[in-house]
């Protein structure tokens, strides 16, 4: 019903609810506790991209800053037990980018840091979305986040630089995400660290 609402940031319930007003209207609205890194300050406006939930007892709304972050919320719910909650935890312990790489380097013990998500439903996630998430639309959505979180943007570009290096050099997209996804990063590595340690973690694939 809703593609989105821009209004007032009113309120900060908790972490994982806002309220946006628009028109006189408070909208509660259920987002992922991530988003509170880029959210404006209390007063100033918010454009909110949401999805409208029905159910017997409830109508719920969830919410994003980005289209991409709502496509991936889209797909989340589509999988086989997993629900908004379910969906909501999973991008509030990662980034939409992040999970990308999870689901694409088979990383289901990164996908199961959610709260209430389990092993078996991580594997579900990674079985049921590789087909429909690709490494380019990480790369693509990371670029144009650029002046949103700059420390992301530079841990992201040391990541995607270490991949494509991988691929250069004759290994599958999957399996270079893979690598790279299981590489602790300290915040300081450079690429040809991250590289590798990258190329230690093939050894063991």
């Amino acid at each position: 019903m809703y593609a989105y609402i821009k209004g007032e940031l009113t309120e900060i319930i908790s972490e994982d609810h806002i309220v946006v007003e628009n028109a006189g209207i408070g909208y509660n609205i259920h987002v992922p506790t991530q988003i509170h890194e880029v959210l404006p300050d209390i007063g100033e406006q918010v454009k909110i991209y949401t999805y409208q939930y029905i159910r017997e007892d409830a109508i719920e709304l969830y919410g994003f800053l980005t289209r991409d972050d709502l496509h991936v919320f889209r797909l989340l719910i589509g999988v086989s037990g997993i629900g908004p909650k379910g969906a909501l935890a999973i991008l509030s312990v990662m980034s939409t980018d992040d999970l990308r790489f999870a689901v694409l380097g088979d990383d289901a013990k990164a996908i199961a840091k959610a709260p209430g998500v389990g092993t078996k439903t991580a594997q579900r996630v990674i079985i049921e979305l590789k087909d429909k998430l690709s490494l380019e639309d990480a790369f693509e959505q990371k670029l144009a986040a650029v002046e949103k979180n700059p420390r992301r943007e530079e841990r992201m570009g040391r990541k995607q630089e270490a991949i494509e290096a991988l691929v250069a050099l004759g290994y599958s997209a999957s399996e270079a995400a893979k690598a790279v996804n299981g590489v602790e990063l300290t915040g300081d590595d450079t690429v040809e660290e991250i590289l590798k340690l990258a190329l230690k973690q093939m050894a063991f694939l």
